[in-house]
């Protein structure tokens, strides 16, 4: 049994979801494990993962904006507004999401459908730089 951990830092343009499977599935190839298990793991409260559709970007769009209507910016609903209008429903949609993700390993490769991909969903306004972390487990 193998195990291997990195970093990513991922920067984001604001809210929207931002692809990075490549990045993943490159740093596989140089752990050269060929089954087991991926842990991919979102260490911030506004900001979070998702395995989605990566073949038609209005998928994300519409991802987007659904989020934008479930969980309105609006200062009058929340207690928290010291870091602007847009950091509680931000921790909201994250909660609504995952801040983590375990990705099966066959064959080398991360076992993920034809038109999936390994997303961060930033729900700030502003650019950030957000840290992921990579754990694969096994043999």
């Amino acid at each position: 049994m193998q195990q291997h951990q990195t970093r990513l830092e991922i920067r984001t343009h604001g809210q929207g979801l931002s692809e990075f499977t490549h990045r993943v599935e490159s740093w596989l190839d140089q752990c050269a494990i060929q089954n087991g298990l991926l842990t991919v793991f979102c260490a911030h409260t506004s900001a979070s993962l998702t395995i989605q559709e990566n073949a038609d970007p209005d998928v994300q769009h519409d991802l987007q904006m659904f989020f934008k209507r479930l969980v309105a910016e609006d200062p009058g609903l929340y207690r928290h507004t010291c870091e602007g209008p847009d950091d509680m429903p931000a921790h909201i949609r994250a909660a609504l999401t995952n801040v983590s993700l375990s990705i099966p390993v066959q064959n080398g490769r991360a076992v993920l459908g034809t038109w999936q991909g390994i997303y961060l969903f930033e729900h700030r306004n502003a650019p950030h730089r957000r840290h992921i972390h990579l754990h694969v487990i096994g043999t």
